[in-house]
């Protein structure tokens, strides 16, 4: 009989052997790729055209990896350096014309750049669950009361977003008269905007700003609408809060430290791209 152990480790494989087998179902028929252009204009990026045409722009590794597979960065381990400092030009091409825009099942794209990843890059990974440093956003008052700026949604966003994709951006009046929010999340430098949905959509989008996966555990149900304005780095000549003080004085809740499980994954090699 199986010990616990080896049933994970069994079950670990099994899971990584199915990912890898879906992504290598899918692949661009010609691809490109070159360490980036000299004469390149600042910043760095992935887009998507229509007939399956993709492209990276001074895109180091690592960013291609968290895109691949749909990370943030602290779920992405054993990286090298170089995977963050050498940049790369990428351009590919998938048969047909898989969607921009995915909202239910594999995305065809992703699972294509998976592949690319393995075959020019020699990307090996595997995925694990650890205990990691995160934070339970709680509620911050006695009695568990929303803050000011915390105000129950009118509409669910969820059951809106086939008209949304139909009709575009959908504005979702505050049920005090507010000005109208974004149906959504809108995270901009300094500000966010969210509207029509629970607060575990808002926890998530948060992770991506305070560097750790952040988990729901106020108890409030339904849907939530807020617009939140802080300070995006310490400033002594800004008198707007920082977002973990404007989180507690305007929402009424709290990002607490703690541990918890993560779902990570681990790079086992890599390697520098052969050039075309």
């Amino acid at each position: 009989m199986l010990s616990a152990m080896s049933r994970i480790v069994a079950t670990t494989i099994a899971v990584v052997a199915a990912t890898s087998l879906l992504a290598q179902s899918y692949a661009f028929e010609a691809a490109s790729v070159k360490p980036a252009r000299p004469d390149n204009p600042p910043g760095q990026g992935v887009s998507r055209a229509p007939g399956g045409r993709f492209t990276a722009v001074n895109a180091p590794l690592r960013f291609l990896i968290l895109y691949a597979y749909q990370l943030q960065a602290y779920q992405l381990i054993g990286a090298p350096d170089w995977t963050a400092n050498e940049r790369f030009d990428i351009v590919a091409k998938m048969e047909g014309d898989p969607p921009s825009i995915v909202t239910a099942g594999p995305d065809p794209m992703r699972l294509a750049t998976q592949t690319l990843l393995v075959d020019r890059f020699g990307l090996r990974v595997r995925r694990e669950t650890r205990e990691l440093e995160i934070y339970a956003l709680t509620m911050a008052r006695a009695g568990g009361q929303p803050g000011r700026a915390l105000k129950p949604s009118p509409e669910d966003c969820a059951v809106m977003a086939t008209r949304a994709r139909a009709a575009g951006p959908v504005r979702v009046p505050g049920p005090d008269g507010t000005p109208p929010f974004l149906c959504g999340q809108q995270f901009g430098r300094g500000r966010l905007q969210f509207g029509g949905y629970p607060l575990a959509l808002f926890a998530n989008g948060l992770s991506q700003i305070v560097g750790r996966a952040v988990v729901d555990r106020t108890g409030l149900a339904g849907n939530w609408s807020f617009e939140l304005t802080y300070a995006p780095e310490p400033s002594p000549d800004s008198d707007a809060p920082s977002l973990f003080t404007a989180i507690q004085e305007e929402l009424g809740l709290r990002l607490e430290p703690t541990k918890g499980p993560v779902e990570v994954l681990v790079v086992e090699s890599v390697q520098r791209p052969i050039p075309d």
